[in-house]
C-alpha cells in the first residue's frame, strides 16, 4: 500500500509539475482575477477534470475510447481550434484595475468552458493520463490500485489549488498590471504552439 501511495504521488507530480497550457490557464486565472474566489471555478473544473481521466485511464476506459482513430481526430482537431480562440482571448484581455471591474473575457462560464477544453481536449494531458498514469495503474489491484488512483488525483487538486493561490499573490504583488499583461502574452504564446503541435502531429 505504501508503494502504490509513494508511486502515485512522485507520478502526478512529476505529470503535473512541467510548464503546459493548462497549469498556465489557471495561474493566469488566479493572477488577473480581483479576488481569489472568482478564480474558483477554474481551479474546480480543472481538477475535475483531472479526477475524470485519471479514472478513465485507471478503470481502463480511456483506453477503449482513443482506439477508434476517427474519435481521437475529432478531439484533437477541436482542442486544435480551442486553443487558437483562447489564444487570441487571452492575448487581448486585460488585467483587472479595481474590484468593480473584471475580465468580461473570463466569466465564471467561460473560465468553466475553457478549463474543460484544455483539460479534456489537450493531447498531452489525455495521453500523459493514459500512457503513463493508466499504464501504472496496471501492476496493482484491490486497495493497492484505490491507493494509486486517489493519490494521483489529491496531488492535481493540491497543484491547481497552490497555482491559483500563487497566481493570486502575484497578481496582488503587481500593482501596474505590467506583469499581469507579459502573463497573458506567454500563455496565449503557450495556447499557439500547443495548437501548432496538435495541427502537426494529425499532419503526419
Amino acid at each position: 500500500m505504501l508503494a502504490a501511495t509513494l508511486h502515485g504521488f512522485i507520478l502526478a507530480f512529476g505529470l503535473i509539475l512541467p510548464l503546459g497550457v493548462q497549469n498556465v490557464f489557471v495561474f493566469n486565472q488566479g493572477a488577473v482575477q480581483p479576488q481569489f474566489r472568482r478564480a474558483l471555478p477554474v481551479i474546480l473544473t480543472a481538477s475535475l477534470c483531472d479526477t475524470l481521466l485519471i479514472s478513465l485511464a485507471v478503470l481502463g476506459v480511456s483506453v477503449v475510447v482513443l482506439e477508434y482513430i476517427w474519435l481521437k481526430s475529432i478531439l484533437l482537431i477541436a482542442g486544435s481550434l480551442f486553443l487558437i480562440y483562447m489564444g487570441f482571448v487571452t492575448w487581448r484581455s486585460k488585467p483587472a484595475e479595481n474590484e468593480e471591474k473584471t475580465i468580461v473575457s473570463f466569466t465564471p462560464k467561460r473560465q468553466i468552458v475553457f478549463a474543460m477544453s484544455v483539460s479534456l481536449l489537450n493531447p498531452h494531458a489525455i495521453l500523459d493520463t493514459i500512457g503513463v498514469i493508466g499504464t501504472s495503474s496496471l501492476k496493482y489491484a484491490g486497495n493497492e490500485k484505490a491507493a494509486f488512483a486517489v493519490v494521483c488525483i489529491l496531488v492535481s487538486w493540491a497543484w491547481f489549488m497552490g497555482l491559483g493561490i500563487a497566481g493570486r499573490i502575484t497578481g496582488k504583488m503587481d500593482k501596474s498590471g505590467r506583469l499581469l499583461t507579459t502573463v497573458n502574452k506567454v500563455s496565449a504564446i503557450v495556447m499557439w504552439g500547443t495548437a501548432v503541435y496538435i495541427g502537426y502531429s494529425l499532419i503526419i
